[in-house]
């Protein structure tokens, strides 16, 4: 029974849009190749990189990585150019890009020609780049004055897909379910590191590579465990097939390995609270069949409690995809005390002023260093509150709703009632959700 769960899960991860965005991937290598190739092939001098590439994408994923080979001329012409010469070719890259899709928001970002596909939620990044004898590519980074740097993206596809063949499927499965938790729990981790670790993983251990579905609690147990010893402060890894260096600033995915390995490394299938701990971990579509004593449970507090269940779910109303940092805070305040952050308190008491804030958001500091208003990515922030605890459902006051910010990025709420409830806040870009936090509230009568 936990195995069809396992497998059911997968399934709901599996991409449901590979026919338009093979269709976009298309358009583009066909403009490219007619201006700077004169053909109108498209599929020569295109490649189809990043997780879509090493087929380790997910449903909800919000952009298309992709490389466009200009001839060896272009790389001549730009390269004796004055200034910022990467830049000045990226420029020239979108304007041709824009005469496939006029009315369509395409902008220089750095490394690549950003298109924004508005009417279907999702981006493609295409990086303009020029062949190099032993398979790697030249690329353009506008950023710091402009720079050529290389990559080599072909053999990391190539073993994803070996790897992938050995362990009959599940290497996808598992860099899929990686994924799902990244987005659930709210931070930032690399597709490709994701990709690097999970691999290094199956080929620790020989074994592993005989995986099913069957096996997915023990190895989820094995792997969190592997990802919670890494060390927070190593800067960078060497990527599966390429060996070039994948960079991690932060590490947060070893603290949050933490966090999941605790919440796994008990459970059996047999345990009471298994589909609700694997919930919290992967999020409230892992699906939990009816049958079980635990869902039974569930149904019966339900009707007993006559309780409203209103909480709503951010993957429900926008593809997430978390791609930047963010960081809530809550400024906590009574008449006669002093203001405290709720960060740093351990409980609250009934009766105090909340305002939550974001302290700190990863959007606003890259669009404080892009000069055209035009390229800035434009967001809009969602707030949720939700109740928990036996008073909540007592007095059935779960709430659980997702709200737009009124524009000022606040919330104020006052702590009413006993219960570890708590606050979550998105940033949602083009209809995806590239950004979440979440803060804990909790609230006693006790000192």
């Amino acid at each position: 029974m936990l195995e069809t769960a396992f497998e059911e899960y997968c399934e709901s991860l599996e991409i449901d849009n590979m026919e338009s965005i093979t269709k976009r991937y298309s358009e583009i290598v066909k403009r490219l190749n007619k201006s700077y190739w004169d053909s109108e092939d498209d599929e020569e001098h295109g490649y189809l990189v990043g997780s879509l590439g090493r087929h380790t994408a997910i449903k909800g994923v919000s952009d298309l990585d992709m490389l466009f080979v200009l001839p060896d001329s272009v790389y001549s012409e730009y390269n004796s150019k004055e200034g910022n010469k990467q830049s000045k070719l990226l420029q020239a890259v979108k304007k041709e890009i824009k005469k496939r899709y006029p009315r369509t928001t395409v902008r220089g970002d750095g490394q690549v020609v950003v298109v924004k596909f508005e009417s279907i939620n999702y981006i493609a990044e295409v990086c303009p780049v020029f062949a190099e004898s032993d398979g790697s590519f030249t690329y353009p980074d506008s950023n710091n004055g402009g720079s050529w740097k290389k990559t080599n993206p072909i053999p990391e596809i190539s073993e994803s897909e070996i790897i992938n063949d050995e362990t009959n499927d599940h290497y996808r499965h598992i860099c899929n379910m990686i994924r799902a938790w990244k987005n659930e729990q709210g931070f930032k981790f690399g597709g490709l590191l994701i990709d690097t670790l999970v691999y290094d993983f199956f080929n620790e251990k020989a074994e592993r590579k005989n995986i099913k579905f069957t096996d997915y609690l023990a190895t989820f147990k094995e792997l969190f465990e592997y990802l919670k010893n890494l060390k927070e402060d190593r800067k960078y890894w060497f990527a599966l097939g390429s060996n070039q260096k994948v960079y991690n600033k932060k590490c947060k995915f070893v603290k949050n390995a933490k966090t999941a390995f605790e919440k796994i490394k008990d459970l059996t299938v047999e345990s009471n609270n298994l589909y609700s701990s694997l919930q919290l971990i992967f999020g409230e579509s892992f699906s939990e069949p009816e049958s079980t004593e635990e869902a039974v449970a569930k149904s019966l507090s339900s009707l007993s409690m006559n309780t409203n269940h209103t909480e709503q779910f951010i993957h429900s109303m926008f593809p997430v995809d978390i791609r930047f940092d963010l960081r809530i805070e809550c400024e906590v305040t009574q008449d006669g005390f002093r203001n405290e952050l709720l960060r740093k308190m351990k409980f609250l008491r009934p009766q105090k002023q909340l305002l939550f804030y974001i302290e700190d958001n990863e959007i606003d500091l890259l669009n404080s260093k892009i000069e055209d208003e035009e390229d800035k990515i434009e967001y809009e922030v969602y707030w949720k509150v939700l109740n928990r605890g036996e008073e909540a459902v007592r007095r059935n006051c779960i709430r659980g709703q997702i709200i737009k910010d009124q524009g000022k990025q606040t919330l104020k709420e006052a702590s009413k009632f006993r219960g570890e409830h708590y606050v979550e806040c998105y940033l949602v870009s083009n209809g995806i959700c590239l950004a979440r936090d979440k803060i804990i509230v909790p609230i006693s009568e006790w000192l």
